[in-house]
């Protein structure tokens, strides 16, 4: 909601502005444009990702305290995906701090290799450190067993790339 709905008294004249307000403009935040967002992208453990001349952009949705989320991030001839020796547990910053305490693992990703035309989609979980991240991305397969990163699911070049989006309850 834009606002929060208006307490009415006894007595008090309603007016178009008024019911503007409180009704249409209300409804309006439901039905509104996408923000756009420009997703941090960081890492656990390991070398910090470097974007270089790759692009990363995200879109979200806030009614309420319920955010929908897109991002996507495509390497380019200089993006450098972290150390190179796995393990870095890539993190992405999401547009407004999920609830304390939420940590479910219901967003989802997809990458693509495309040297390969392959795509592979895999889960990650919400938490609130670094001001609010989606991170823990695993395999939705089970012979593809661990954490994405530099090196999982397939060793990321030019042209790839990853897609994630999510719905989660934001802290305020």
């Amino acid at each position: 909601m834009t606002t929060t709905p208006r307490t009415w008294v006894v007595g008090e004249v309603v007016n178009a502005a008024l019911l503007n307000q409180e009704i249409r403009d209300q409804l309006n935040s439901f039905f509104g444009a996408w923000s756009s967002w420009t997703p941090g992208w960081l890492a656990e453990g390991g070398a910090a990702p470097t974007l270089g001349n790759g692009t990363i952009t995200g879109r979200y949705l806030k009614v309420g305290r319920t955010v929908d989320w897109v991002l996507q991030l495509t390497w380019g001839s200089s993006t450098a995906a972290g150390g190179g020796g796995g393990g870095e547990n890539w993190m992405f910053v999401l547009p407004s701090g999920p609830a304390t305490g939420f940590s479910q693992r219901i967003a989802s990703f997809d990458a693509f290799d495309n040297s390969a035309s392959l795509h592979y989609s895999a889960r990650g979980i919400y938490n609130t450190g670094s001001g609010g991240v989606v991170k823990t991305i695993v395999s939705d397969r089970g012979d593809n067993t661990g954490i994405w990163d530099s090196q999982l699911p397939f060793v990321y070049a030019a042209g790839d790339i990853l897609y994630g989006s999510g719905r989660y309850e934001a802290a305020s």
